[in-house]
């Protein structure tokens, strides 16, 4: 059976297409910054891109290849080119796509160096951006110029949990010859599958749900065509954002369990989330899962389950929200998500601290949000440790 036949979990750990001339059962490391050919004219052929041979690590090699193609596979496109950073992939995408008076409409609420690179750097290069609250396509219909080649979403959106239309945002893009990338992060292919709904370009902070236990920082960007894979590549081989051998096989390892550590960590957070919309000193709760999220139907509609992401709200504001931060004991106090262990995390001291409060505050990360991403604990552990936690508030 070839892998593309097959279901999700056999193309987690069968896909890849990168075979080992000695039979090893896993893709080897190949450690090496440079390859040797044939011969001369073998080279000439690699160079001239009639052969698939490789020739250096930055422009290609087959432990890399073989985390490329799978993570293709799983999104459904053509092509993968992995990164050293989800910040590697962002850039990637952006310096593709964004020139010398372009204009890129963006979610308001996403990762915040992918926010902030908009406001403090591609300025510098003519690049105007434009922040939206993309939960209404009126917003980005509105937001679009006549410069705009890029719409820019991550939905769920980080850390407000607010979800995007894709499918209805991407017919609006190309019927305008706009290009739409989507942060797939926080739901991973096993939730969501963006280019199915239309999008052109799917990337990741493969750092988290990707690899899944916190030991590896890695980014990967995904074309639907060849046509856009051939404009994505070179611009990261010559960024220079390439990722590691030895990285992408940890990435790939940890792919391979994908799927249990999300079945895992959602039925965990379905619980955490029910415990604290019933809890006194909760006043808010956001989370896909539950029915009164704003976009909860459409949530059903493209993604397949809620996932492991929550954010909520303290009656205590921001001191409370310190008080917690400083009293749990199980989860981490600290940045990233979609690892193995829970981790909790004051977004407006922290992730999206270089945001302005009035940037934050219209991009709906209250000074009150916590953001919770759910682990694989025994979630009866997990809920005493909130329990104590909330208790010294």
């Amino acid at each position: 059976m070839k892998t593309k036949d097959a279901g999700f979990n056999s193309k987690l750990i069968h896909s890849g297409g990168i075979k080992d001339p000695l039979g090893s059962a896993v893709t080897p490391i190949y450690q090496t910054s440079t390859f040797s050919f044939k011969s001369a004219e073998h080279g000439a052929k690699c160079f001239s891109g009639e052969s698939d041979g490789y020739i250096y690590t930055r422009i290609g090699n087959p432990t890399i290849a073989d985390l490329e193609n799978t993570m293709a596979e799983l999104e459904n496109g053509y092509g993968g080119i992995a990164t050293g950073s989800g910040m590697g992939a962002v850039n990637t995408v952006y310096m593709t796509y964004l020139g010398q008076g372009s204009h890129i409409v963006c979610t308001q609420a996403v990762y915040g160096p992918s926010r902030g690179i908009l406001e403090t750097i591609y300025p510098k290069f003519g690049v105007e951006a434009t922040f939206v609250d993309s939960t209404d396509i009126k917003n980005l219909e509105n937001a679009i110029q006549e410069n705009t080649k890029l719409i820019y979403l991550e939905t769920p959106a980080n850390p407000t949990m607010d979800i995007a239309d894709i499918k209805a945002i991407c017919e609006l893009a190309h019927s305008k010859g706009i290009k739409v990338c989507v942060d797939n992060t926080f739901c991973s292919p096993y939730l969501q599958k963006p280019l199915d709904l239309g999008a052109d370009v799917v990337l990741h902070s493969m750092t988290k749900f990707i690899n899944g236990h916190a030991d590896i920082v890695a980014g990967i960007v995904v074309a639907k065509t060849e046509e856009d894979y051939k404009k994505l590549r070179p611009m990261m081989i010559n960024l220079g954002c390439n990722m590691d051998p030895n990285q992408a096989y940890l990435t790939r390892r940890g792919l391979k369990t994908l799927s249990i550590r999300i079945d895992k960590a959602q039925e965990n957070c379905i619980k955490v989330a029910d415990y604290l919309t019933k809890h006194p000193k909760v006043s808010w709760v956001k989370y896909p899962g539950l029915k009164d999220h704003p976009q909860y139907e459409l949530g059903k509609q493209q993604m397949n389950g809620p996932g492991a992401m929550i954010s909520f709200g303290l009656k205590g504001g921001f001191e409370a929200g310190e008080k917690l931060m400083n009293s749990v004991e199980l989860a981490l106090l600290a940045v990233s998500l979609g690892g193995i262990e829970t981790l909790i995390q004051h977004p407006a001291s922290m992730t999206h601290s270089k945001l302005t409060k009035e940037g934050r505050e219209a991009a709906g990360i209250t000074d009150d949000l916590v953001r919770y991403s759910v682990g694989i604990e025994d979630v009866e552990d997990i809920i005493k440790d909130l329990e104590q936690a909330l208790a010294k508030i």
